[in-house]
């Protein structure tokens, strides 16, 4: 390893493919880097996998979870596997593939939805989160942002809701109806695909009501001569909350902050939950969060939010308490106070507010400008690439920007690579409220 964290490889290398998003992205970045001379593998784990990838080079896995390692080392040993792609190292198969490619000295790409929404996309080496390489200490992120342009943050590329479900039906409906042509397979998400697809259709006939209440609502804390902070509520099935948080469950971090603001934050300040655009409505979040506002008497104070613009409630907002949603990134863009409860990249001393959550409700401390410059434009130059996984320009241009990088071992370039990754996986704290 050099010491700006690059690595020697071979100049024509084998690519192998694991579950990637229900989008046609990691086909296109397969035809891209054999375009350069490389060979490209795909393990399909079901049906949707096969779907998706539509094309050569497909092996199908049909085994146990415990024969995977097994199965996969020797994989890796048989077609001389060099590199490896995947989506969230967090889904059990992946957490057992990245152990068996570290073992084995085959590298590690990890692609997922952009940090710096709304189009863009992350491509870390080893790992995200807990995991990721990006440096931590300001005074490196300074350093290795010097001389980095600003990018061009104007919006590049559109997808539509109607393209996301178009792709999410044709992975998962397969897996639902054909599960025997894999009977082994194991899904990682909480919820049945089928559960999800009514929660999303309810949630859709109601799409302009919930937009109509909550753009009143945020209208009223607009006109009101009080403080609010806001807090964007994650997926339950998020990795980001499942792997890189202390709470079992949503349900301890909401429990922790409303505990929190009622014992410390100023007698008119005013805390506003917004649901995430993409929840399945299969958890009810607005009766949890009233009642337990309710039994600590915050009555008029706790504001839910289900639908409306988060920038517009952000910019306004007294600061920002999260898990570690990206949302996090859009009020430190604003120049808003974030605190982070969790463990994500952006959590930077001199960026994100570092004193306990009690005394962040008084006194939150804004980002220093320069430093949260320097952090916009390192991840946009070493870990974030423009696109998107649902649109034909968006996934062009994502593929093509990572199978570059990839082609010229260019991940976490320029100066953004720290081994040992400099953060850690915080320790789950027990339950604090019942199970859902």
């Amino acid at each position: 390893m050099t010491s700006a964290g690059a690595v020697d490889r071979p100049k024509r290398r084998v690519f192998l493919f694991l579950q990637g998003p229900s989008s046609p992205i990691f086909r296109k970045i397969a035809d891209r880097l054999e375009a350069r001379g490389h060979t490209c593998l795909k393990i399909n784990l079901n049906v949707g996998d096969q779907i998706i990838w539509g094309r050569k080079g497909a092996s199908n896995y049909r085994g146990t979870a415990a024969d995977w390692p097994a199965y996969l080392e020797a994989f890796i040993a048989r077609h001389g596997v060099t590199d490896m792609l995947l989506l969230g190292e967090e889904r059990a198969y992946h957490q057992a593939a990245t152990k068996v490619a570290r073992r084995r000295g085959v590298a590690v790409a990890i692609v997922e939805m952009g940090y710096l929404r709304p189009d863009w996309l992350t491509l870390e080496r080893d790992g995200m989160s807990s995991n990721s390489h990006f440096p931590s200490d300001p005074a490196r992120i300074l350093a290795a942002a010097a001389g980095v342009p600003e990018p061009d943050w104007r919006k590049h590329y559109s997808q539509t809701f109607l393209a996301d479900a178009s792709y999410d039906l044709l992975y998962n409906l397969p897996n639902v109806f054909l599960w025997f042509l894999f009977p082994h397979y194991r899904r990682h998400a909480i919820f049945h695909p089928l559960a999800e697809y009514a929660g999303w259709i309810r949630r859709l006939l109601s799409e302009k009501k919930r937009n109509a209440e909550a753009e009143a609502t945020v209208a009223r804390l607009l006109s009101e001569n009080a403080p609010y902070f806001v807090y964007p509520l994650q997926l339950e099935t998020d990795f980001q909350l499942r792997a890189h948080s202390p709470y079992l469950s949503q349900k301890d971090a909401i429990a922790e902050v409303l505990g929190s603001f009622a014992a410390f934050a100023a007698n008119d300040a005013r805390l506003v939950f917004k649901v995430h655009p993409l929840d399945n409505d299969l958890i009810p979040w607005r009766r949890i969060v009233e009642e337990r506002a309710a039994a600590l008497g915050l009555n008029g104070r706790v504001f839910y939010l289900d639908g409306g613009n988060l920038d517009t409630l952000g910019e306004a907002s007294a600061g920002m308490v999260t898990v570690n949603s990206t949302a996090g990134l859009h009020a430190l863009k604003q120049g808003r106070p974030v605190k982070v409860l969790g463990t994500a990249v952006f959590d930077v001393a001199g960026l994100t507010d570092q004193q306990p959550l009690d005394a962040f409700w008084r006194a939150p401390q804004t980002p220093q400008a320069e430093l949260a410059n320097a952090m916009f434009r390192l991840l946009a130059a070493s870990i974030q690439v423009r696109g998107n996984l649902y649109s034909r320009a968006g996934t062009d241009a994502g593929a093509d920007a990572i199978a570059e990088r990839l082609h010229e071992n260019s991940l976490n370039q320029p100066g953004a690579f720290v081994d040992p990754p400099p953060r850690r996986k915080p320790e789950k704290r027990p339950r604090i409220t019942p199970p859902l």
